[in-house]
């Protein structure tokens, strides 16, 4: 038995301030994918995924029934006989590794599950995101249940707010200099005591009025420069962006990479932001110039996601 496949996810745009209803922009990034799996040959990798389905499968016995009903039964045998999820998505790096896994138990084993191919009303988008919310919970402790409704759709998503969501299309990728990419930062980050540490900054009044009136509007501004193709508008955006969350952000960006992260606003070779709750995994930058940021960076891990 081999599944279908189920792809990591990149919110462009949007960390934290989507958990505050401002906009967000989330594209599949189909180099990391995932599938369940049966296998005969039983590996280390494939022995703990078993044992975190084993306790996945507790957690969805108690899952509210209004909401979603799931074949336990089928899930628990097929468990039992050594099912796993064979991926390649990295975890703790901002992609979502968890969330393809939970895209993909609800393909599999949901009753009465909408499917890609129904006409995805903005009801049913925020039904499916509800459902994969409180799946989703069960790896983080609380989640917008967006990175499951990535994988599972493979479309980029446009959050116009936390009760409007629709899928979008973005322009097509061209052959020219500029790049969005990602820098390995080569730690593991967890989402938990990031979020946690957002909630607490929360509490400060200025904090708020930050993310309420800059950090939503210069995100807001970034998604449509982005979506209708205003690419010089777009790198403006994006620096003020990346200067926002230096400033108000520097828990979330790992230490080493806070020098790295200023020469790119002081020579504007790249501009580096968060990729989805950070502490780790993944930094997201953007660059006019993708073959001079490589030899800038040429110490560090690169991987292109899409072309300007």
């Amino acid at each position: 038995m081999k599944g279908p496949l189920f792809y990591a996810k990149i919110l462009l745009f949007g960390e934290y301030g989507i958990i505050k209803d401002s906009k967000g922009l989330a594209i599949p990034y189909n180099s990391y994918k995932g599938a369940l799996k049966l296998s005969d040959n039983i590996t280390e990798k494939s022995k703990n995924s078993n044992l975190k389905l084993q306790e996945f499968y507790a957690y969805l016995s108690k899952i509210n029934s209004k909401l979603v009903t799931f074949r336990l039964t089928e899930f628990k045998t097929e468990i039992d006989n050594g099912m796993y999820f064979d991926s390649s998505i990295p975890q703790g790096y901002g992609v979502g590794s968890s969330g393809a896994l939970v895209a993909a138990i609800y393909d599999k084993y949901a009753d009465n599950k909408i499917t890609v191919l129904e006409n995805l009303t903005k009801d049913k988008l925020l039904k499916l995101k509800t459902i994969f919310s409180e799946m989703e919970s069960f790896f983080h402790g609380k989640s917008s249940g967006l990175d499951p409704l990535n994988s599972y759709l493979s479309l980029p998503i446009l959050i116009n707010s936390k009760d409007n969501l629709e899928a979008t299309g973005i322009p097509m990728q061209k052959e020219g200099k500029g790049a969005v990419f990602l820098l390995d930062s080569e730690q593991v980050g967890e989402t938990e005591p990031m979020v946690n540490i957002f909630m607490n900054k929360m509490k400060n009044e200025g904090f708020r009025k930050m993310i309420s009136e800059d950090f939503a509007k210069i995100t807001d501004n970034c998604i449509d420069d982005f979506l209708h193709g205003n690419v010089k508008s777009l790198f403006g955006n994006v620096k003020q962006l990346s200067k926002l969350v230096f400033s108000n952000f520097k828990p979330m960006i790992p230490k080493p990479f806070h020098k790295l992260w200023q020469h790119g606003i002081d020579t504007n070779d790249y501009y580096l932001k968060l990729c989805g709750s950070g502490g780790g995994g993944y930094i997201l930058g953007f660059t006019k110039d993708y073959e001079k940021v490589k030899t800038v960076l040429k110490d560090y891990s690169l991987e292109l996601v899409y072309r300007f």
